[in-house]
């Protein structure tokens, strides 16, 4: 049984005083999306049950040979990341506010600011962060605090889904956000340097970006610090592999999504936001930070180093109030990272283009089938257009078996036959032949 605080005649008095009914807490939600009754008979059994419910899970199509991307994707985990991450001592452990028999949990996070600092090329890390989308909002107000001004610009290239929440997030603050349509695919110098000025606190540009296309923003870097703002960048981390780290572009922030290092895709999380920065900026970092100190006996420990938490510290001068414990998320993502290692890591990148790279010349042979963008460097998602509406084609695909990609109509103007396909080191020659011999048979 639940444990519920208030009884029913409570809550109808709350809702009275401020003169709502039940259903006006929901009301915002359309009806269509509201739960509905499984319509189980009494008495079943376990069995009974087990079996019913089976029969409306079946309903879901779970067995598409997946080609979508978008910020989220199907990467290889190794089967050795579940055994290790649920043993009960990870499993059970919650937040660590004792830190002194934490040390376990401690640890793990410390490990995996190490490793997020070594792909990004920073110097410092934190953990607690939902997800990308979070993170970059976390680091455009980090940004605002440090150069204490109030104006930021964001290519259009960097992931719609992340520019929604800056523009919810920031919806009644005094924030000037100014947003740059990309130049063929990348991100748009020209525009961004006519809107840098005085008050910009922040660039925000992603890599690769949201069309797949990879850029070296160093160029970028400099034209923001010139006017005294900071370079922020959204990146894949799998891309890592390979590709230059932002660090070495001159970034002074870097966030991402942590899905792709070892968490499943699921249908709305659990995600990873991961953040790392300059060392002259760590105090404005948001989230927790672990450090690595010793005790008075000299022995090696680990403590929450900052924590500038509104459970800590006066909720006004608290850096964040969103952030949580993804202690397990982070532990997930670091022993992903240690299996492959710098070696694996580098080869599932590298297969990852290969394989995209493959996808691209076998689906433009297609007749009608083109590239969006005369750029033709791109990690291992791209934008085709096809001869006929993306959205269209995609709903035939999904019919045969295939989550063929994402059609981009839902967020770019003009785009109504681009569909935006992503590959990861899972999909086979064979798997990519046959969506090509299913796209091209319905066009």
């Amino acid at each position: 049984m639940p444990y519920i605080s208030h009884t029913d005649q409570q809550r109808a008095q709350m809702l009275a005083e401020i003169g709502l009914k039940p259903e006006d807490l929901f009301s915002d939600i359309p009806p269509a999306l509201w739960c509905r009754p499984l319509n189980l008979p009494e008495g079943l059994s376990e069995q009974e049950v087990r079996s019913r419910l089976a029969a409306i899970a079946s309903k879901n199509y779970i067995h598409l040979t997946c080609f979508l991307g978008g910020g989220f994707y199907d990467h290889f985990i190794p089967a050795a990341v579940y055994a290790l991450t649920s043993r009960s001592e990870f499993y059970t452990a919650y937040t660590p506010y004792q830190p002194e028999v934490s040390q376990g949990t401690l640890q793990a996070i410390y490990e995996f600011q190490s490793v997020i600092c070594r792909l990004t090329e920073m110097e410092a890390s934190n953990a607690s962060l939902y997800d990308g989308g979070t993170a970059l909002y976390e680091a455009m107000m980090m940004a605002l605090r440090l150069t204490r001004r109030n104006k930021v610009i964001v290519d259009d290239s960097v992931n719609p889904i992340y520019r929604v929440m800056l523009h919810s997030y920031t919806r009644n603050l005094k924030i000037e956000l100014t947003e740059t349509e990309n130049a063929g695919g990348l991100a748009n110098r020209e525009a961004i340097r006519r809107a840098l000025d005085e008050q910009t606190a922040a660039v925000i540009v992603q890599n690769p970006n949201f069309f797949g296309c990879i850029d070296d923003f160093t160029d970028l870097a400099e034209a923001a610090h010139s006017k005294g703002a900071l370079l922020i960048v959204s990146c894949y981390p799998i891309s890592l592999g390979i590709l230059k780290a932002p660090g070495a572009m001159g970034a002074d922030i870097v966030t991402g999504e942590g899905q792709s290092l070892g968490l499943p895709m699921c249908f709305g999380g659990p995600y990873l936001g991961f953040m790392a920065t300059r060392k002259e900026y760590v105090r404005q970092m948001p989230g927790r930070i672990v450090g690595q100190t010793v005790d008075a006996q000299g022995r090696r420990g680990f403590v929450l180093t900052l924590q500038a938490r509104e459970q800590h510290i006066r909720r006004d001068k608290a850096t964040s109030n969103i952030c949580s414990n993804e202690a397990l998320c982070a532990l997930t993502a670091l022993v992903y990272l240690c299996l492959l290692g710098k070696e694996g890591l580098r080869e599932t990148a590298q297969l990852c283009a290969d394989k995209a790279s493959y996808a691209y010349q076998r689906l433009t042979a297609i007749p009608g089938v083109r590239p969006h963008f005369p750029a033709q460097w791109f990690f291992n998602e791209m934008v085709l257009d096809l001869p006929c509406e993306a959205a269209e084609a995609a709903a035939k695909l999904i019919e045969r078996g295939y989550a063929a990609g994402f059609p981009l109509s839902r967020y770019y103007k003009g785009m109504n036959n681009s569909l935006l396909i992503a590959v990861t080191e899972k999909r086979t020659k064979q798997e990519i032949g046959m969506l090509a011999e299913e796209l091209e048979a319905i066009l």
